[in-house]
C-alpha cells in the first residue's frame, strides 16, 4: 500500500503564484532582444530567490557557475537541481503548453546563468512590461 503525501505552497508563495502567473521576466536582466530571441542574465547570490515566472517559448539556458538551487515547478514541491559551469538544458513548449516556477540559490556561491527564448515558437510570446528594455550588464555586475 503506498500513500500519497500531499503537498501545498505557503501562503505567501501561492499569493505570489497567482500574482505572477504570467510573469514574462524569465531573468533579472534582459540583455538583448531581437525579432528572433531574447536573452536573459539571472545572478542569484546564495540564498536568494527570483520569483514566479512563465515560459511559454522554447528555450535554452546555461549555467555560468556551479551550485544548488531548489524550484516550485508548476507549483508543486519544491525541488532541487544542481548545476555545473557550462551545463546547457533546452526547452520546448507544444501550443498551450508552458512552465511556471521559481528558483531559489540554496547553495553557498553566486549561481550565474543565461537564457535564450527563441520568439518563433508554437507559442506567441508574453508582452513584457514598458520599462524592460534590452540593457548591458552594468560595471558592478561580477562575473566568475
Amino acid at each position: 500500500m503506498s500513500t500519497t503525501t500531499e503537498f501545498e505552497l505557503s501562503g505567501e508563495l501561492k499569493q505570489e503564484l497567482a500574482d505572477n502567473a504570467f510573469n514574462p521576466c524569465v531573468g533579472d536582466i534582459l540583455l538583448s532582444e531581437s525579432d528572433r530571441a531574447r536573452v536573459w542574465f539571472i545572478r542569484l547570490a546564495p540564498g536568494e530567490r527570483i520569483g514566479f515566472h512563465r515560459h511559454v517559448l522554447d528555450y535554452f539556458w546555461t549555467a555560468l557557475t556551479a551550485g544548488i538551487a531548489v524550484s516550485h515547478l508548476n507549483g508543486g514541491p519544491p525541488k532541487r537541481a544542481e548545476y555545473f559551469a557550462g551545463e546547457t538544458r533546452h526547452m520546448a513548449f507544444a501550443r498551450g503548453e508552458y512552465l511556471l516556477h521559481d528558483l531559489h540559490n540554496v547553495g553557498s556561491s553566486d549561481l550565474l546563468f543565461i537564457t535564450v527564448e527563441h520568439l518563433q515558437s508554437a507559442n506567441h510570446p508574453l508582452p513584457l512590461p514598458a520599462d524592460v528594455v534590452p540593457q548591458g550588464l552594468s560595471a558592478g555586475v561580477r562575473l566568475p
